[in-house]
């Protein structure tokens, strides 16, 4: 019995759920040079941030033909330059099935939150001597998520993770060091290093800090690096939020 106990307690591992944040790239038509060159261009810009990342291709704006999409050729460039293809998103039923023959997972399609149809309207019915009803108890609302509190300053090589609501630091972020929430991101000092909000798609987010002074900064996965940083708001106090799918830097005092 003491040997049966032991083996139910040591398992060779356990299942957790976990919220991991992702990069999608959202593939418009697939032409292998064109694709490579992107790439390049793409990691030129940033190419700290794109080193060893997991990718998750979506396919929901994908508009050339499914004859031309070639999964293992995209890995095999994505892989090349140390980018990993771990998914795909949305897609149609030939989409999906070329990527499950390529050993990629299958993600649904982002959910469109539908118009609401308008309602019948009722017909009026008189009534008499109408008497004033008590009021009926309004339903609480979801509680909101709780924002993580960070106190001490991010250095280099660390990473600080909001999954589900906003993040708040009452430091400095170093250079090299990587601040990443679900909302809102709030450095109360220098931001140095990379930051990304809004990293499930909430395009609504923002990043605000002391002194902007950051290697990269990404809103829903819309970003600048610091080149182009370096042109509105250096080393200022500034809000960046996004605007017709562009990444605007503004300053606090305005």
């Amino acid at each position: 019995m003491p040997e049966a106990d032991a083996t139910q307690t040591s398992q060779c591992f356990q299942l957790k759920g976990a919220n991991v944040p992702l990069t999608a790239l959202e593939l418009h038509f697939f032409e292998e040079d064109a694709f490579e060159e992107t790439l390049r261009d793409k990691i030129r810009q940033a190419p700290g941030f794109f080193r060893d990342i997991p990718l998750v291709v979506s396919l929901e704006k994908y508009e050339g033909p499914t004859a031309e999409l070639d999964f293992f050729k995209l890995i095999g460039i994505c892989r090349r330059h140390n980018i990993h293809v771990v998914a795909v998103r949305g897609g149609d039923d030939d989409q999906r099935r070329l990527a499950r023959n390529a050993a990629l997972a299958l993600l649904p399609a982002t959910a469109q939150r539908e118009p609401r149809a308008p309602e019948p309207a009722e017909p009026a019915v008189e009534e008499a001597a109408p008497t004033t009803p008590d009021p009926a108890p309004t339903a609480a609302g979801p509680a909101p998520a709780a924002a993580r509190l960070v106190t001490q300053p991010v250095r280099s090589g660390q990473q600080v993770y909001a999954p589900e609501g906003d993040l708040i630091i009452l430091a400095p972020v170093q250079a090299g060091a990587e601040v990443l929430a679900a909302g809102n991101i709030h450095v109360y000092g220098p931001l140095r290093g990379r930051a990304l909000a809004g990293v499930h798609g909430l395009s609504e987010a923002r990043v605000f800090c002391q002194s902007l002074e950051a290697e990269l900064v990404s809103i829903a996965g819309h970003y600048k690096i610091s080149e182009d940083l370096q042109e509105h708001g250096w080393k200022q106090a500034v809000q960046l939020q996004l605007k017709d799918d562009l990444l605007v830097v503004t300053p606090l005092d305005k």
